[in-house]
């Protein structure tokens, strides 16, 4: 051996007892980045269709039908292989597939969550000024307003008419649609933004016309226009706003980014890029041990409040039902349970480092985040996953062959955020933390890895399947 290529004694040394965290790429088996450049196709399509809660739950829920998956009856009886959903209102989603063991050994729980950050209309959100008509919204989650304005936008959601039939809207998303927009200022007469606030979010209001209806004279005309273009395609008057549930999403399409198309942009990646690989290692655990638990929930970008968040108890709930169909205790089997906690963390930016504690930081490229506590501060609001418990999943990830780093969500004292984790923990389940990191996290046009976006499909796949 040429003694040149002998390695020393400290380099052997370092390979020993460093912890090297690798480009996924390298670690990948034969084959592999082709086969996750082809899942992600299917994430992209998911992306598409499924821009909003309601819309996710719709779309998982039929592709979960020719899975085999049937509606839960908490009556029935049930054996290893079987199959069953729950549907929460239609804004939640629950898959279940019964394991080989008895629940006594408690279920595998992966959960996320399918809402995003978007801007909601008010009750009443129609209005004429200047001859424009307008919708007036509130914001949903945490966002930087500036992002809002000078972009296509997609109207989405459900509409009650006072004579009890639903409408669905979606408006904007295919070719020929109209789009929507939340105006800005010219930076000619933007000098001098107030308190150094760029646009206040009573004023993120939507243009939806400008044509008056008729030649007659008269006000509010344009608003006329509108409500009747709307009473002639929908069947609603202007008081069948306060029954909608209408959100305004950015009308963009997932698209690869990069020249050599190893990303993904796409406005939703946080979290349907933790829930789409969930979904789909639900459907490939034909016959787990354990009884795999698959939660797509609403509501955590704004503290998982409301009873279709998991604040409230409709997963305790399902948990103690499926338990019942074998004569055990809910809260036993819970007891016995473990979850992944699948929510994004933030991926290193070099261009603003300054946010990050490198040592600490989730890369792209470098696989799942395992995010053993998030919070803010001093670790408030927050699950803090037991070393035990994180010693079995590193354990799990590293002979499965799943790239995985760990990460914080920015440097103390400076970050921080919330995932569903401490909710289903306070059940008394071991939670942890595990998901994709992002770029440009809550923007409406945000950035993942697509070798990430396959590792996380691969470590879901490994924790319900063992």
């Amino acid at each position: 051996m040429n003694k040149m290529s002998e390695k020393t004694q400290a380099e052997l040394l370092k390979e020993k007892l460093f912890a090297e965290n690798e480009h996924a790429a390298y670690t990948c088996e034969d084959g592999e980045i082709e086969t996750a450049d082809a899942f992600c196709e299917g994430y992209k399509t998911f992306l598409d269709n499924c821009k909003t809660e309601r819309e996710a739950v719709a779309f998982t829920k039929a592709l979960a039908e020719k899975e085999g998956f049937k509606p839960f009856n908490p009556k029935a009886s049930y054996k290893a292989g079987d199959k069953v959903y729950y549907d929460n209102r239609g804004k939640a989603l629950i898959l279940c597939v019964f394991g080989t063991e008895s629940l006594e050994s408690g279920a595998k729980i992966v959960a996320s969550h399918v809402d995003s950050p978007r801007l909601d209309l008010k009750p009443n959100p129609l209005y004429e000024d200047s001859e424009l008509a307008l919708f007036k919204t509130h914001y949903y989650g945490g966002i930087k307003k500036y992002q809002w304005t000078a972009i296509p936008l997609a109207l989405h959601g459900v509409i009650y008419r006072k004579d009890g039939v639903c409408v669905t809207v979606n408006i904007g998303e295919d070719d020929g649609d109209p789009k929507f927009v939340v105006t800005d200022l010219l930076p000619h007469l933007d000098r001098q933004p107030k308190n150094g606030e760029v646009i206040k979010g009573e004023d993120l209001n939507i243009l939806i016309g400008s044509r008056p209806f008729g030649k007659d004279k008269g006000s509010e005309l344009v608003k006329l226009n509108i409500l009747n273009i709307l009473n002639e395609k929908y069947g609603i008057t202007e008081a069948d706003f306060v029954s909608a549930e209408l959100e305004c999403v950015p009308a963009f399409k997932a698209v690869d980014v990069g020249f050599d198309r190893s990303l993904i942009g796409s406005y939703g990646h946080d979290d349907r890029v933790c829930a789409y690989p969930s979904i789909m290692a639900a459907f490939a655990a034909t016959s787990p041990k354990h009884t795999s638990v698959t939660v797509i929930t609403d509501k955590e970008e704004t503290g998982s409040d409301g009873n279709t968040g998991l604040c409230s108890d409709y997963l305790k709930h399902f948990i103690a039902d499926i338990a019942a169909t074998q004569g055990l205790n809910g809260r036993d089997v819970i007891r016995a349970s473990e979850c992944l906690s699948a929510d994004v963390n933030a991926g290193f930016d070099p261009i603003y480092p300054s946010v990050h504690d490198k040592l600490n930081a989730a890369f792209l490229n470098k696989g799942i985040v395992v995010t053993k506590y998030t919070g803010s501060r001093g670790k408030s609001g927050t699950n803090d996953a037991h070393a035990e418990f994180m010693a079995k999943i590193r354990t799990l990830f590293d002979g499965a062959n799943v790239a995985w780093q760990t990460g914080e969500l920015g440097k103390v004292d400076e970050g921080g955020g919330g995932t569903v984790a401490k909710y289903v923990a306070n059940l008394g389940v071991e939670v942890v933390d595990v998901g994709v990191p992002v770029l440009s996290m809550h923007a409406p046009f945000e950035i993942v890895s697509k070798l990430d976006v396959y590792m996380a499909y691969k470590g879901f796949k490994a924790f319900i399947e063992n």
